[in-house]
């Protein structure tokens, strides 16, 4: 142990090297203020698709301009000129599923011995970019406009056609629809 404190006693270095120098930070450090918001925090919801959220952990949920039960025309993509209603609406990656649109095959496993296998076709969604609203009376897309009533009720209407598209009934028969295909799925599985 003394052998050691003596090897450690003999090594000096030099006032003139950067190792023997005391670091002194600057006394006064710039105040910079970032001019940008508060960036994005992406979380995993798949391994190949990532989430956007907010601060609070939440997921960003963007508005769009169809809802559930609209009928629209696709205006893009292999589906081109096809018309359906939306039967789904996935607001967090702005995606809507339309009714026999967009069909794709899914390979089902049998869950057991008795019931086989089989291939079905399920509907998968597209953006809603992709999809524009469809009069049915006078068979005409059209973008969607927003106005107030007399009444002092905000709607929807077809720019092109003037035809109002929300109404409590197309509202209340879209959630009945919705909700029976709900319960056929259940009753199946």
């Amino acid at each position: 142990m003394a052998a050691l404190q003596s090897s450690f006693t003999g090594l000096s270095i030099s006032s003139t090297s950067f190792f023997g120098q005391r670091f002194s930070p600057p006394l006064s450090f710039p105040l910079v203020k970032s001019t940008e918001g508060p960036c994005l925090i992406t979380a995993k919801l798949k391994r190949w698709e990532r989430k956007e959220c907010k601060p609070n952990s939440l997921p960003v949920l963007h508005k769009m301009h169809v809802r559930l039960g609209d009928t629209v025309k696709v205006i893009s993509g292999h589906d081109k000129g096809k018309i359906g209603e939306i039967t789904e609406i996935i607001k967090h990656n702005s995606k809507v599923v339309v009714k026999e649109v967009n069909l794709k095959t899914k390979h089902v496993k049998s869950r057991s011995e008795e019931e086989p296998g089989q291939i079905v076709k399920i509907e998968a969604p597209i953006h809603s970019s992709n999809v524009m609203l469809y009069s049915k009376e006078q068979k005409v897309t059209s973008r969607v406009g927003h106005k107030t009533l007399d009444n002092g009720k905000r709607v929807r209407y077809l720019i092109k056609t003037g035809e109002i598209i929300d109404s409590a009934e197309n509202w209340k028969k879209a959630v009945k629809e919705k909700g029976k295909t709900t319960e056929a799925v259940a009753a199946a599985s």
